[in-house]
């Protein structure tokens, strides 16, 4: 499209903006541009490093973190497992001797004694109690 005010010979005079040839000062500029694009590139590619090393490294460290409670959890489970085996021992014990005491109210003379209440016993009334 030709320009508007070209009719008019004052207007050859100034300079024209719309230039098909490209001036030297626009290739220098092009060529900040690209040289600055190429940079900022650079810093685009370097940026990018750093966040997948980032997050490589924050991915490990959340697996090693998973690693070590599957392990604490594993630990407690055979605690845990160990503490009820010791349980149920030592509740058949606890039933095994308060069996033995049942039987052996039955037969206790300290207990059948008339003399209970005395707070001196009889050395012959503990004899007879104590296993032999």
């Amino acid at each position: 499209m030709p320009c508007p005010h070209a009719h008019d010979p004052g207007l050859s005079r100034l300079p024209r903006i719309w230039s098909s040839r490209r001036e030297p000062m626009s290739q220098e500029r092009d060529g900040q541009e690209r040289s600055e694009s190429h940079e900022e590139d650079d810093r685009k590619v370097r940026r990018r490093e750093k966040n997948r090393v980032a997050a490589q490294r924050s991915r490990k460290k959340q697996t090693q973190k998973a690693d070590k409670l599957h392990e604490e959890y594993e630990s407690l489970e055979q605690e845990n497992t160990s503490l009820k085996r010791e349980i149920g021992k030592l509740t058949d014990e606890m039933k095994h001797l308060s069996e033995v005491l049942k039987d052996h109210e039955k037969i206790c003379p300290l207990l059948h004694c008339t003399m209970n209440f005395v707070t001196i016993p009889r050395p012959d009334a503990l004899a007879s109690c104590l296993p032999r």
